[in-house]
């Protein structure tokens, strides 16, 4: 069964708050002068815990000591996020700077590298538990936090934005290459991250309760470490009263990145809002939801999607304009139709990262021109 859209989706209450919604977005770390990957993320962290942001901002290390993660404030405005994930660039960028390497958004190692991990002894464990698995995990992805009222809403959220989770992937599409090769995708990151065996699509939840008990399952199996690593698309946030969408790609620019983040936030309270009107959600299949990925994953933007309207293959544009048609009366409700309509139709336009990406690379065949052309990208 395919996911079916109403001609007129749901609206709430035109004087309800607009939800909060934080950006957690990983980066790359870069020698500043040869551009290939730089482990230097431990001394960058350390030297930023010396003097914490004022804008509220957290840096943190993750896995291998080649990628950095900053963490936005939440808001409640597009504006204010795009201005959020700027200053987490700058921030990320000056201070890599005084470690003599850069922050760029890319989404995966466009040279051939071999990662160094961060000395924790969790990260430890997944070496010796998942071997090249982790070894070779040095992928950047985007990270948006929706506020939720509690976890029954959380939940009925989760079962009703699963079929749409593959186009935000196919917009964020930003990791062509893989260790100095293109890989014939726009989004190999997606296709490296769901070898853990907590990623990818979840089945239907329908209650807090049945949420619950698959995490404490998973847990038991020892399988997982903790509940960290329940990595799906998208689950309910262990430390807030969130749901954290995890499935895109860090995105090259600025703008894009917040237009995603809006995107999601109104998916969220697209999903809320069928939810409390009694509308069931789609009983779409996990095999169909990966299947989903698999095809926003290569194709990204410029080619053909599985429309969760059909569950047949249509033009990419089309299904995003299916997409932009669900969420816009939220989007209206928060005057943010106007700014996310533009960036989404210059980003269908000019492409994702991984078509600027291959258009760097392109000219000289030099993946130096691919991390330049990345860097001004960031931080434009």
């Amino acid at each position: 069964m395919v996911i079916t859209v109403s001609p007129h989706p749901v609206d709430t209450e035109a004087a309800a708050p607009a939800r909060t919604f934080g950006v957690e977005e990983e980066l790359l770390l870069v020698d500043a002068e040869t551009l290939e990957p730089a482990a230097v993320s431990p001394g960058v962290v350390s030297a930023q815990d010396e003097h914490p942001a004022p804008s509220g901002h957290r840096i943190s290390t993750e896995l291998q000591q080649e990628q950095i993660e900053v963490a936005g404030p939440p808001v409640t405005s597009l504006a204010d996020q795009l201005a959020v994930i700027r200053r987490g660039r700058e921030l990320l960028d000056s201070a890599a700077r005084a470690a003599g390497a850069r922050a760029v958004a890319l989404a995966s190692p466009v040279f051939p590298a071999l990662p160094h991990l961060v000395p924790r002894p969790r990260y430890a464990w997944l070496r010796d538990r998942f071997g090249l698995v982790a070894a070779e995990q040095l992928t950047c992805g985007q990270h948006v936090h929706v506020g939720i009222s509690d976890p029954a809403e959380g939940v009925a959220v989760l079962d009703r934005i699963r079929g749409w989770l593959p186009v935000l992937l196919a917009l964020s599409a930003n990791s062509p290459f893989w260790y100095g090769r293109d890989t014939g995708y726009d989004s190999y990151r997606y296709q490296t991250w769901t070898r853990w065996p907590t990623a990818g699509p979840d089945e239907l939840v329908g209650t807090p309760r049945e949420y619950e008990r698959r995490c404490e399952a998973l847990l038991r199996s020892g399988v997982a470490l903790d509940h960290g690593m329940l990595y799906s698309d998208v689950r309910l946030s262990a430390r807030y009263p969130t749901v954290e969408i995890r499935i895109a790609d860090v995105c090259l620019e600025a703008g894009h990145a917040a237009a995603l983040a809006a995107l999601s936030r109104a998916l969220v309270e697209t999903a809320a809002a069928q939810w409390r009107s009694g509308a069931p959600a789609p009983r779409t299949g996990v095999a169909e939801l990966r299947a989903w990925s698999w095809q926003a994953s290569v194709a990204g933007v410029g080619g053909s999607l599985v429309s969760p309207v059909s569950g047949a293959p249509a033009p990419a544009a089309e299904v995003v304009a299916e997409l932009l048609e669900l969420v816009r009366p939220v989007l209206a409700r928060w005057g943010e139709v106007a700014a996310v309509e533009t960036e989404v139709a210059g980003l269908l336009r000019d492409g994702s990262g991984a078509r600027q990406q291959r258009t760097a690379f392109a000219a000289r065949q030099d993946p130096h021109d691919v991390v330049r052309a990345a860097l001004a990208a960031t931080h434009r």
